[in-house]
């Protein structure tokens, strides 16, 4: 059986005791960390040297653990979710970096996900978000059969692809301007492509964007650092579309 590697490591870490109180870098050394740990893991075992220490454990969010739940999320050397593309944190491995390296971990930043403490954000905005995007239209009764409707297969591979997203708020801590435009565009473009999503397809792009616009998020300005950094890689091509579902709305 091959022998686990393990590394050291410098991390700074972004403490902060709530949204009111002066927040700043701490650094702590971490030493035997195996590279078959996920991020996570590797927090975990700050947190405990720090418990074992008497200082108060570094507040990070998580649920699954799987890269499907979307709590997970920090900036790691400036990166959300860190530099492996297609990634969410839980799913970063440590094998990724090498012993001796610094990590500087820091909280997503926009005005619309206010600090909770440490790299705790509150990112229900995006929920409001959703929220704001109303209901599909569907008649009661038995199940319909499968093939009842048919979709066109790209239409239904791109909806799904836009469905992928989690809602993590990677896009809105990578982009320049905050703006929630890739997270807008998949919701709205993953029903826009179905025939289920069609009778309130206006009032949906007009009542997320506006919504979005209310919250505080930033507007788009094509950067594709969303993009970049979306760990179900989210094409800004559903950008575009939401961008012609906004004006077809706006004009009809």
């Amino acid at each position: 059986m091959q022998k686990s590697i393990t590394i050291h490591l410098i991390i700074k870490v972004w403490r902060q005791e709530n949204a009111t109180a002066k927040g700043a870098l701490a650094s702590y050394s971490l030493r035997d960390i195996s590279t078959d740990m996920s991020f996570l893991e590797m927090l975990d075992v700050l947190n405990e040297q720090l418990t074992h220490t008497g200082d108060e454990p570094v507040a990070f969010d998580h649920d699954c653990r799987e890269g499907i739940c979307g709590m997970c999320g920090a900036v790691v050397n400036g990166q959300a979710h860190g530099p492996e593309s297609g990634t969410t944190l839980c799913q970063l491995h440590m094998r990724h970096f090498k012993s001796g390296d610094t990590l500087v971990i820091e909280p997503f930043r926009a005005r619309a996900f206010p600090l909770v403490r440490d790299l705790v954000v509150d990112r229900s905005a995006l929920d409001g978000i959703i929220q704001e995007g109303g209901y599909v239209s569907v008649n009661s009764g038995g199940a319909p059969d499968a093939n009842a409707l048919p979709i066109a297969q790209k239409h239904a591979e791109a909806a799904m692809d836009a469905a992928a997203c989690i809602g993590c708020g990677a896009c809105v801590a990578a982009c320049p301007n905050a703006s929630a435009m890739l997270f807008v565009s998949g919701k709205v473009s993953q029903l826009a492509l179905l025939p289920q999503g069609d009778p309130e397809r206006k009032e949906r792009a007009l009542n997320m964007v506006r919504k979005a616009d209310a919250l505080g998020f930033g507007s788009c300005t094509n950067e594709r650092e969303c993009e970049a950094v979306c760990p179900k890689s989210i094409s800004i091509s559903n950008i575009a579309r939401l961008n012609r579902e906004f004006l077809r709305a706006m004009v009809s």
